[in-house]
């Protein structure tokens, strides 16, 4: 279950909207798929070094996303407004309704707001703090309701310019996640036939 709430934050850092009201940052819509490559590195009490693992996302607004984890080891991720599921080498390993996940939907609703222009569902959640310009854009998160059992996160840090470049997230115990996205394309075309197939799956019941 940690490796998925990590995944559920992660999707902050795959949208490129995070600053559309100053413009710094492209608005997706549907009809447009984001692609992209990341590298995550956890950094864990008791570990030295940050765990790290590297792979590719594909973003279809109104659709879903698709976090592919390539190494160290092959896993996809496909989430969708109906939940969540995970394959392993073509075999379904997880599969979460909405329902199981309440800080899931409630991160789906926020980023589909924010997707839109509509900033009102991430600032009921958060509290933002804005710096920089619009080359170099910052943001600093912080939950607006720390008692909250279903955010599981302390405070989550974004830089960028044109797409996000590098978010890091804090845990309530101290733990952190550092994703670092690179390689991104906004292109105005349909998801292909297999990303198409992925997020189909994720809305199976």
């Amino acid at each position: 279950m940690t490796r998925i709430v990590v995944f559920l934050l992660a999707l902050l850092a795959a949208f490129p909207v995070l600053v559309a009201e100053t413009r710094a940052a492209e608005t997706l819509s549907e009809g447009q798929v984001l692609r992209g490559a990341f590298v995550q590195e956890r950094f864990l009490k008791g570990f030295q070094a940050p765990l790290k693992s590297e792979g590719r996302f594909a973003l279809a607004p109104g659709r879903g996303l698709i976090w592919r984890t390539e190494t160290p080891f092959a896993v996809t991720t496909v989430m969708s407004p109906a939940g969540l599921v995970q394959e392993v080498k073509g075999n379904e390993t997880m599969r979460l309704p909405a329902a199981r996940l309440p800080f899931m939907s409630k991160l789906y609703t926020m980023l589909g707001g924010a997707l839109t222009g509509d900033w009102k569902a991430l600032e009921d959640m958060f509290a933002v703090e804005r710096g920089g310009g619009a080359d170099a854009w910052t943001l600093h998160l912080t939950p607006r309701r720390a008692d909250d059992p279903t955010m599981p996160i302390r405070a989550i840090d974004v830089r960028g310019g044109r797409f996000v470049d590098e978010v890091e997230i804090v845990k309530p115990d101290g733990d952190r996640d550092r994703l670092t996205f690179r390689d991104q394309i906004l292109k105005a075309e349909p998801p292909t036939a297999d990303e198409a197939a992925l997020l189909d799956s994720a809305g199976r019941p």
